[in-house]
């Protein structure tokens, strides 16, 4: 498209927590969007940008206005007479006759076409802007003027809207919409700064704005690097330093340091003291160890008297003090000495006490196979919820339980089944190192799973508050990757609803996590789901096979042979009779048959999944001859029944690997597009 309009939107308001800010972003995005296409409107470069006290839309080559149109309006039954079509002439202005007439379902009816004339895109968006602005979910809003008055997540201070060169009208609780952003609250102009398209960013870029979140991230790793001493490193946080993105509009970092006494404590509870209590970054040595310095990120210009610098090292000072109190108070009490007190600690109401938790984890521990220290992991990992640290630090719950084991004399083991039993996270998250760590987690998130589901609370739509659907995930990451094989069925403990559950969650891993196609996964797991890591397998054999000529062709012959089985009701038992066997293409594909299956059996068993598929491909040529030339459905039941025992034997003889009639053909696909 060229030639248009650009257009600039700006949200000027008070900080805006940085957690919700991209969210906000996408849906003021994909409204806009909606909005244009709604009106037969085209843009290009539609572009969001934020920073905590703005929300920044931008487009190129907008529409100017909507094309002129042309409307059919409908109007009385043809039958209705003289009268009828004069009424409704008149009614749209025009003379009788320039009616005409349309057929419809209910019959004949007068109509008639006039022209529409396009609005302008300005007018469409001073009235369609408010109601996307204040569209704009957010987890919680608030309002500023009256009970009655508008809501967002907070007060609007005011708004930018530029459509070429003019101000589109509207206004929200009393702010209009113009042409004057404001810069840094402490570092820019005082007053409104009068903007352009064009020169929108380096206005405000003059007055310590920096509105890319792109320019801010690269500035917070550019001058953290440099403030730092050769051999020294920031430590990776891609969480952090999203945080930071979206809480600062001129981030500049600076390094403080700390006393070397306090890396006597363990990395993880300085660096969470560091990360969640003050959103510093950890610094460390090149072979990874931490050094005693931290990178905090100021949202001004600069600190030339050191003042920030020495205000935050004392903070962090103080915070330090406080973990290593809270570390030697909890060694005096070791954590199988904790375990009374779990009795005291609610898990869930119904569901009793973090004691009856971790005995019940314990038990499936031992169901699921662990040996002795994955069972007193489990018995033990809860322990520290009583601790000092935890109570101040929560992030660090089960990390400060494998601490605290293994500086009182626990088995490395326990200590780092222990240490790790809340993993994986999330789905970038690591599963946990140890097998003794990956049943400790299952044994968790099972539990949860199990008693959850039994008293009713199952997550339903976005309600979710034990978190159920990321402790799935987490079970099923663990099976397929740690190569665990426990059915569904075992860790549902017959709860139907609790299986679907897993289900779903597994074929949301395969699909959405490692990118498989949806009827790869529905063959894969209909030839079972009971050992997820070799699903994973025969997975990854189907995809690699798939592309092959044979395949596709092969599955969509599966696909016959099973409606011809599900039309004939027959569900096998009866024996192939080879005497019943008609001399070639029905002998010739019985006895492909039986050769591909001498070859495949011992393929599958050392789960050489791929040359088994390849060698089940090989097969097409014999069953397309067979159906070209063979007819099922034979008058004499007793061949009837042969020819549809040879078919079932075929289909179930190869369906231990996936079920290839869950395969969808591209030309398949490409009908149902």
């Amino acid at each position: 498209m060229r030639g248009g309009l650009t257009f600039l939107l700006e949200i000027g308001v008070e900080e805006i927590p940085d957690w919700m800010i991209e969210p906000a972003l996408e849906n003021l995005a994909s409204s806009f969007r909606a909005l244009l296409e709604q009106n037969r409107l085209a843009a290009e470069q539609i572009a969001t940008d934020a920073t905590p006290r703005r929300l920044v839309l931008r487009a190129a080559s907008v529409t100017p206005r909507q094309n002129d149109s042309e409307e059919l309006v409908t109007g009385p039954p043809k039958s209705a007479g003289q009268g009828a079509a004069a009424g409704f002439a008149r009614k749209l202005g025009v003379t009788p006759d320039q009616l005409t007439s349309v057929e419809t379902p209910k019959g004949e009816y007068l109509a008639c076409r006039r022209a529409v004339a396009g609005r302008e895109t300005s007018a469409i968006l001073a009235a369609a802007l408010p109601e996307i602005i204040l569209g704009i979910p957010w987890p919680k809003t608030m309002y500023w003027t009256h009970r009655a008055g508008p809501r967002f997540i907070r007060p609007i201070r005011w708004l930018v809207a530029l459509l070429g060169d003019g101000v589109i009208a509207f206004e929200i609780a009393g702010v209009k919409a113009g042409s004057a952003t404001r810069g840094h609250r402490r570092l820019g102009e005082a007053g409104p700064l009068p903007v352009r398209y064009d020169d929108y960013e380096a206005v405000l870029e003059k007055n310590f704005v920096l509105v890319s979140a792109k320019s801010r991230r690269e500035k917070i790793l550019r001058e953290a690097a440099a403030v730092l001493p050769a051999g020294l490193r920031m430590k990776d946080d891609a969480a952090l330093l999203d945080s930071l993105v979206y809480i600062t509009e001129f981030p500049t970092p600076i390094r403080g340091s700390f006393d070397e006494s306090y890396l006597q404590l363990p990395a993880e509870v300085l660096i969470t003291v560091m990360r969640h209590h003050q959103k510093y970054f950890s610094v460390e040595h090149a072979d990874g160890t931490l050094a005693p310095h931290f990178i905090a990120v100021m949202n001004t210009s600069a600190d030339p008297d050191g003042l920030v610098r020495q205000g935050n090292e004392r903070v962090l000072r103080a915070r330090f003090n406080d973990a290593r109190f809270f570390w030697d108070v909890d060694q005096h009490k070791k954590l199988d000495a904790r375990l009374d007190d779990l009795a005291h600690v609610t898990f869930q109401a119904q569901l009793g006490s973090y004691l009856e938790k971790a005995e019940r984890m314990a038990k499936l521990v031992q169901e699921f196979g662990g040996g002795e220290p994955a069972v007193r992991a489990a018995l033990l990992s809860k322990c520290d919820l009583t601790c000092e640290m935890v109570k101040e630090f929560t992030d660090l719950q089960g990390v400060v339980g494998g601490l605290y084991a293994r500086a009182q004399g626990e088995s490395e083991r326990v200590a780092l089944a222990i240490y790790d039993h809340y993993s994986p996270l999330s789905m970038e998250d690591s599963i946990p190192r140890t097998l003794d760590g990956r049943l400790v987690a299952l044994a968790d998130k099972v539990d949860t799973l199990r008693g959850c589901f039994r008293i009713g609370m199952i997550p339903s739509g976005s309600r979710d508050p034990f978190a159920l659907r990321r402790a799935a995930q987490g079970v099923v990451k663990i099976l397929v990757e740690g190569g665990i094989a426990l059915g569904l069925a075992q860790l549902s403990a017959g709860d139907a609803r609790l299986e679907e559950f897993l289900l779903d969650r597994v074929k949301y891993y395969f699909r959405e996590i490692r990118g498989f196609a949806y009827d790869e996964v529905n063959a894969a797991l209909a030839a079972g789901s009971d050992d997820l890591a070799d699903a994973e397998a025969r997975l990854s054999a189907l995809k690699a096979v798939r592309p092959t000529e044979n395949f596709e062709p092969l599955a969509a012959s599966f696909k016959r042979i099973r409606n011809i089985l599900k039309q004939a009701q027959f569900e096998g038992g009866v024996a192939l009779s080879r005497t019943l066997l008609e001399a070639g293409p029905e002998t010739a594909l019985h006895e492909a048959f039986q050769s591909v299956t001498a070859r495949v059996e011992p393929m599958r068993s050392r789960r050489e999944y791929q040359p088994a598929l390849e060698a089940i491909a090989s097969l097409r040529p014999a069953v397309d001859l067979f159906f070209d030339k063979v007819l099922v459905n034979a008058p004499d039941a007793a061949i009837r029944r042969n020819r549809l025992s040879l078919l079932h034997g075929i289909l179930t003889g190869f369906s231990s690997i996936a079920d290839f009639s869950e395969i969808v053909s591209s030309h398949e696909s490409s009908q149902n597009s």
